[in-house]
């Protein structure tokens, strides 16, 4: 027996699977037929105008046309009547075939669940579009990086979020001490603001379930989305692979990495002398920061980050507190090797105001030293991207009396150490004075196709 054609059963199988669109309640034939009537009004138009003489080929509906417009006393082939009439077919054939095609895609849409009519464009935008954006490698932790990556999304989906794991504070750090997982919340904020449907995503993993159980229950006071996180790790056995398989099922943007999948926590060394552990307890001493370091000292990254990072057009640090969300990705051996190798535009995002216990009275370029010393003295980026904008005499007043002041951009001690300044309005000014993730975005994406351009 001759062996079976394996060509012939995928044809047959594409074919059965085909048919499926005629099934009924599949809600497309009826557009589907529209489609040919509508080429056939193209078709009908397109020969008036151009004078093809179609009809000599149809004598009946040639000769059944010719009467009917001989009734209203009209010759058919006068250029007064074809060619208003040809452009008529035209037209409706071209919105039958519109309206058809809208049809069709809105039935796919509603079917495959991309989310409210007309998503399906914005998913093609997304997979399409935004896959040939810049390559961009954002680091840092808390809301300063979920607020630069916002804006972000809107440019590329080629991003890549390494993210602290040093939280040891909340609903993070007791899961970290209940189940031994690394602390979610930085991450899980990061996923929340690559998230397609950021809005319903916020609700969602940022829900926290204060009074909505029973006082003393286990998950009062955790977020969804760090139980979502606890509860993918318990799945997956692994929390790399659970960030990874919450992503996928968000359907985010780009990718969000721990900077380590060790179990690390955050030591310092006080003005005082005194060495205080974690970050909690660091940012709760009243006195100010003098280094900061790892226990245990010596943490591996992930081999994906440092892919990123070398593959990466653009990468950014910051904004965030420099000592508690910047500087401890930074401790992780490899990144900043990765870092000072790297050929891609690599900017510092300065923060717009200085912190309580970490920041107190540093400038820009405070901010600069302090990164750059816990860098190993690694020139790992070039650019610092500092807010000049004054916020309103009321807000400034409310951050003086917590002990927080406006950052100075002192612009010109910056470009005398080397470092090259992006002065500019990049907060938005609400009840709170933060970076404005539309103006920052703006301004690092012209910043890249300006001086960097894309190392395809």
């Amino acid at each position: 027996m001759a062996p079976s054609n394996p060509d012939r059963g995928g044809l047959w199988s594409n074919i059965k699977s085909s048919l499926k669109w005629l099934y009924p309640g599949m809600r497309v034939k009826r557009w589907l037929l529209l489609v040919p009537l509508g080429l056939a009004f193209v078709i009908l138009g397109v020969g008036v105008f151009t004078n093809m003489r179609l009809f000599d080929y149809m004598q009946i509906l040639n000769e059944a046309a010719r009467q009917a417009f001989l009734r209203f006393g009209v010759e058919l082939y006068l250029p007064a009547v074809y060619v208003p009439f040809s452009i008529f077919c035209i037209t409706v054939g071209l919105i039958l075939i519109f309206v058809s095609i809208q049809q069709i895609v809105g039935s796919i849409t509603a079917a495959i669940g991309t989310g409210e009519k007309g998503r399906l464009a914005d998913v093609v935008f997304q997979k399409r579009y935004l896959a040939q954006g810049y390559r961009i490698v954002a680091i840092g932790g808390g809301t300063g990086l979920s607020t630069l990556l916002r804006g972000l999304k809107e440019y590329t989906s080629n991003i890549c979020a390494v993210v602290t794991v040093t939280d040891d504070g909340g609903s993070s750090g007791a899961l970290t001490k209940s189940f031994g997982m690394l602390p979610p919340g930085d991450i899980r904020n990061c996923l929340v603001a690559l998230a397609d449907s950021e809005t319903l995503m916020t609700d969602l993993l940022q829900f926290r379930f204060d009074g909505k159980v029973p006082t003393g229950a286990s998950i009062e006071g955790h977020s969804f989305g760090n139980l979502l996180l606890m509860a993918m790790t318990q799945v997956t056995g692994d929390f790399e692979m659970a960030v990874k398989e919450t992503s996928r099922v968000l359907a985010i943007r780009g990718v969000v990495l721990p900077s380590t999948v060790e179990h690390i926590s955050l030591m310092a060394e006080m003005d005082t002398g005194e060495v205080v552990e974690g970050e909690t307890n660091i940012l709760d001493h009243p006195a100010g920061i003098k280094n900061i370091y790892l226990n245990p000292p010596k943490a591996s990254p992930l081999a994906e980050s440092l892919d990123m990072i070398r593959k990466a057009d653009l990468i950014i640090l910051g904004p965030g507190s420099v000592f508690t969300s910047i500087v401890p990705n930074l401790l992780v051996e490899g990144i900043p090797e990765a870092l000072h190798a790297s050929k891609a535009l690599k900017v510092y995002v300065c923060n717009v105001m200085t912190q309580p216990g970490e920041s107190d009275h540093f400038t820009a370029f405070d901010h600069v030293k302090a990164i750059q010393r816990h860098a190993r003295d690694m020139r790992i980026f070039d650019y610092v991207l500092m807010n000049n904008q004054v916020p309103t005499p009321d807000l400034r007043e409310r951050y003086r009396d917590s002990g927080s002041e406006l950052v100075i951009a002192d612009a010109d001690l910056v470009k005398q150490n080397g470092y090259h300044p992006v002065v500019g309005n990049f907060i938005s000014q609400t009840d709170v004075v933060r970076h404005s993730h539309t103006h920052l975005a703006e301004a690092l994406m012209r910043l890249v196709f300006e001086r960097g351009g894309l190392r395809r």
